[in-house]
């Protein structure tokens, strides 16, 4: 078993991964590169995905329209106001953040590190959320070559193996895609993050812990666990008003965790069990609002059932 899975947590949680490595608190600067999706500009969809927001899932990053420095010092003032000691993850999360020129790409990231000097010396991690049908060599190759100074994390969007599923949220990728996408990034020795969706319209138990199942068969270090958040103007929230699909209790929802958890080797890091959505933008469900309760929530029934992570997954 993982030394980093413990009487509390019997999962590899982000915190104790990096505590374990940097021996303080890491946390996440989250940033807004203006960058575009294609799924949003027309090359593959002008709707995006269902479920994302107007701001492209970035609703807690910086400002668009600053420079990446001056974001980046607005969020770590607020930040070291909890944290007095601690050091950084440099995150561009809106968007999709390899989907430009090369040139362009370079010019936003030298932001962050240029010639392998950092923007900030607390700056541990650069860690970039894209989609898989943006990752090429050339992007690739780029990053593999920062992070030969400063450890790269790549993070996916997947959030379903089931084609019907990824059809009705509107993904615009097929499954192929993402494991090339992975496959590249593992040749590359990049870090791949994988983030999942439970309680996605139609799906069942079944078919969420059968995407967990799907995920261990791959080469990715770290994954993200969401629960749908239905969102004021998205079409998730239209598609919601006409058809008033199941959203899952939050009973429900530890349940589905705990289970996908057991599927996950330990060598896996879980950087999120649930996830973040602006309560004045939130529709359902709003027991999400109570981020450490869930938490608390999945760890409470795992201890209870005596379960861990790994525990149902063939090593």
């Amino acid at each position: 078993m993982n030394k980093l899975i413990n009487n509390e947590k019997h999962y590899v949680t982000l915190n104790n991964y990096l505590k374990s490595i940097y021996n303080k608190k890491v946390f996440k600067i989250s940033l807004n590169g203006n960058f575009s999706c294609p799924n949003r500009d027309g090359k593959i969809s002008h709707n995006g995905c269902i479920f994302c927001s107007e701001k492209g899932s970035g609703d807690f990053a910086g400002e668009k329209n600053l420079p990446i420095k001056e974001q980046f010092y607005e969020i770590v003032n607020k930040m070291e106001q909890k944290w007095h000691d601690g050091y950084y993850i440099a995150y561009f999360q809106a968007n999709t953040n390899t989907y430009d020129t090369l040139e362009n790409l370079k010019k936003r990231y030298n932001e962050i590190i240029n010639d392998g000097i950092l923007l900030d010396d607390k700056i541990k991690i650069l860690s970039i959320a894209t989609r898989p049908d943006c990752i090429n060599v050339e992007i690739v190759s780029y990053l593999a070559n920062i992070n030969k100074t400063l450890p790269v994390w790549i993070e996916l969007g997947f959030q379903t193996m089931h084609h019907k599923t990824a059809i009705l949220i509107n993904r615009g990728y097929f499954n192929d895609t993402f494991i090339d996408a992975v496959n590249l990034l593992s040749k590359y020795n990049l870090t791949t993050i994988v983030h999942i969706i439970n309680g996605l319209p139609g799906e069942s138990f079944d078919d969420m812990i059968d995407t967990a199942k799907y995920l261990n068969k791959l080469p990715i270090q770290g994954i993200k666990i969401h629960m749908l958040h239905i969102m004021k103007n998205t079409p998730l929230e239209d598609y919601y008003k006409e058809t008033n699909f199941n959203v899952l209790t939050l009973e429900e929802y530890v349940k589905i965790v705990s289970t996908q958890l057991q599927h996950l080797n330990d060598n896996i890091v879980i950087h999120r069990v649930t996830g973040d959505s602006p309560e004045e933008l939130l529709i359902e469900p709003k027991w999400t609002l109570k981020k450490f309760i869930v938490i608390n929530e999945i760890d409470k029934y795992m201890r209870a059932n005596n379960i861990y992570q790994g525990d149902l997954c063939l090593k």
